[in-house]
């Protein structure tokens, strides 16, 4: 489910400071360590209570479990993995009702850029660049316009008691979205548990508060095709910052398809480098940078206009960038 393969929570209870690893604070922290969401995982708390932050450690874990038998794609037994396999699900999760009907306003407001029900395309490109000797074109036109007959989040029925693939060959994938509403979930049992000060990255990051010294938390945007490379550097106070890069996955040696499809027309195209959304949930931050991957900026300027709360850093192909608010 993820395109990074490190994930680090490091959080401060009230009254507690974020120090330096020599610090007090640090070696008091309590930490875990494991496997949450595909992708190597670590936790840090740190409490003046012990047994309260190794209590709300164990809540984080738990809850990402739970989370993650609702929306993999790669668990047998998800709920998401039945809705696809049976074309329907009988008292859904609310877990997954809500992150439908978030998707639904995503869908929306990037008209149509934004859309779950895109996984029948990503199966095609996978299926064709799997198959030894696979054209280098990628998938037929004839495959690409049968797959765009399942698309389409209009056609899914969703309701606190039934959800409905209504389409034949229809697939959900949460995958541009899940991410940042697991963030937004972790950020609310952290701040739940009198956690003032975190910067949480489940995939996506979502600042809670300032970071030590009162300052913003800094985010540095890596260069999509060299991850060590800072490219620049946001401070952001108590809100989510995500990020999305057709250089993230590709299909085919030559790059030329990636994992970023347009649900309106099924082709992969990279119109830029990467798009980073500063937003103030970390799940809006998630789909707005997969969608904007697909729009321009004259469209995704109108697609914030009148979001305050949201702002877009578009890196081009030629290194340059542009920074889009409402």
């Amino acid at each position: 489910m993820t395109r990074r393969r490190m994930i680090a929570i490091s959080a401060a209870a009230a009254g507690m400071a974020l120090l330096p690893p020599h610090g007090k604070a640090a070696q008091e922290g309590v930490t875990w360590k494991g496997e949450a969401m595909g992708a190597q995982a670590s936790l840090v708390i740190h409490h003046p209570d012990r047994a309260k932050a190794r209590k709300l450690t164990i809540d984080v874990v738990a809850e990402v479990r739970r989370l993650e038998r609702i929306f993999s794609l790669y668990l047998d037994d998800s709920d998401l993995t039945r809705l696809n396999r049976q074309l329907f699900l009988v008292a859904p999760p609310r877990e997954l009702v809500d992150i439908l009907r978030q998707s639904r306003d995503v869908w929306t407001l990037t008209g149509g850029a934004f859309d779950p029900t895109v996984q029948p395309l990503w199966d095609a490109y996978r299926r064709h660049f799997s198959t030894p000797g696979a054209a280098e074109v990628g998938p037929s036109t004839r495959i690409v316009r049968e797959c765009l007959g399942s698309v389409g989040l209009d056609r899914v029925a969703c309701s606190t008691s039934r959800i409905d693939l209504s389409v034949p060959g229809a697939a959900l994938t949460l995958n541009g979205i899940a991410q940042g509403y697991v963030t937004d979930r972790v950020v609310d049992l952290l701040k739940a548990g009198g956690v003032e000060r975190s910067m949480v990255d489940m995939g996506e990051s979502r600042a809670i508060g300032s970071a030590p010294g009162d300052r913003p938390w800094r985010a540095g945007l890596s260069d999509p095709l060299d991850s060590a490379r800072i490219l620049k550097v946001l401070e952001v106070e108590d809100r989510a910052v995500a990020t999305s890069s057709p250089f993230g996955f590709r299909f085919d040696a030559e790059g030329r398809f990636s994992h970023i499809i347009d649900p309106r027309s099924g082709a992969t195209p990279q119109r830029h480098a990467s798009v980073t959304v500063v937003a103030g949930q970390a799940a809006l931050a998630d789909a707005l940078s997969t969608a904007f991957n697909l729009m321009d900026a004259t469209a995704i300027a109108a697609a914030v206009h009148g979001n305050a709360s949201v702002e877009v850093h578009i890196l081009s192909h030629e290194g340059g960038w542009t920074r889009i608010r409402a």
